[in-house]
């Protein structure tokens, strides 16, 4: 594969074929969601025609909302999520596609959909909405300290590097997961997967029940069909991230295929598991948990892999 038809691909693949995954992956949570609470659960197709539906609806905006910001947002957030993909998918690909730092770019592209549901709620007009973007603010605060050094034990272990082919050569030798400080990276990079998913314990931003949606309570038509779309991709794109970084990476031939498969079942089950087995934690809480044990934990993995390397 040459470079043009090499960065073709990519892009394909992390603006359309990553959708397509997400929403996949959207109704098996949903199915299974579904047959855990003794109910029949949606057919193959609903998620999809979800967004079909949506994207034929009309927009409505609020005379009390900031209009560009307001509709601009959503299109932040699945652009955002939509070249994380397609980096982590380069990198499944080719791992010489890979460059200096790309790590750092990935997860700076991960923090997009949350500053999104921020900007949006913040101009939609609607104290619920206003509320919501609170709360998101509070739990990004609380999750992305934790986040950032649980991704401290694969950088060391690939000797220092940002470099994403660099932290997937170096688990060739032996998965990083296995290791002490892995293990206890790989927990806190679980929870805060969950928190950046907004699933439950933690939707405190959408939170159905007490803001009636929350953050994207104004929203209506396409850009909530595009907000729709950048939640689906997450739940693929961040079992994704966390495979590269910590459990061997993305293989899409041979048996490495039927591995990778079974390692974004196994995400995907901890996620469910997750949000079904669990209630919605008030926000003070979530700003403990992460603070408080999430984030110990995660300096705990840092020392660790110190000593260890």
């Amino acid at each position: 594969m040459n470079g043009l038809h090499f960065w073709i691909a990519v892009i394909v693949l992390g603006f359309l074929g990553t959708p397509i995954l997400g929403l996949f992956f959207k109704w098996i949570d949903r199915f299974v969601t579904a047959r855990i609470q003794w109910r029949k659960g949606p057919p193959f197709y609903q998620t999809y025609a979800d967004v079909l539906k949506l994207l034929g609806k009309e927009t409505v905006v609020s005379e009390r909302s900031s209009v560009g910001m307001f509709l601009f947002a959503p299109v932040l957030g699945f652009v955002g999520v939509s070249v994380a993909a397609a980096m982590l998918w380069a990198v499944a690909i080719d791992p010489e596609a890979s460059f200096a730092g790309d790590l750092i770019v990935v997860v700076y592209f991960l923090v997009f959909p949350s500053l999104a549901l921020i900007l949006g709620a913040s101009a939609s007009g609607s104290p619920h909405a206003g509320l919501g973007a609170s709360r998101e603010m509070k739990m990004v605060i609380a999750y992305e300290l934790p986040f950032i050094l649980a991704l401290v034990p694969p950088i060391l272990n690939a000797g220092g590097t940002f470099k994403l082919s660099q932290i997937l050569s170096a688990q060739s030798e032996g998965v990083l997961l296995w290791s002490g400080s892995g293990f206890l990276a790989f927990l806190c990079a679980l929870a805060v997967m969950q928190a950046k998913l907004g699933v439950v314990p933690f939707d405190q931003a959408e939170a159905e029940t007490e803001l009636m949606g929350g953050v994207i309570v104004a929203y209506s038509g396409p850009p909530l069909a595009l907000i729709y779309l950048m939640k689906a991709m997450l739940l693929f794109v961040l079992p994704m991230f966390v495979i590269t970084v910590f459990w061997g990476g993305v293989h899409l031939g041979g048996w490495g295929l039927l591995s990778t498969a079974v390692k974004f079942v196994v995400l995907l089950v901890v996620i469910v598991l997750m949000r079904n087995t669990n209630p919605r934690l008030r926000i003070d809480q979530t700003m403990k948990f992460f603070w408080f044990f999430v984030t110990p934990l995660a300096i705990a993995a840092c020392v660790v892999s110190l000593y260890a390397h």
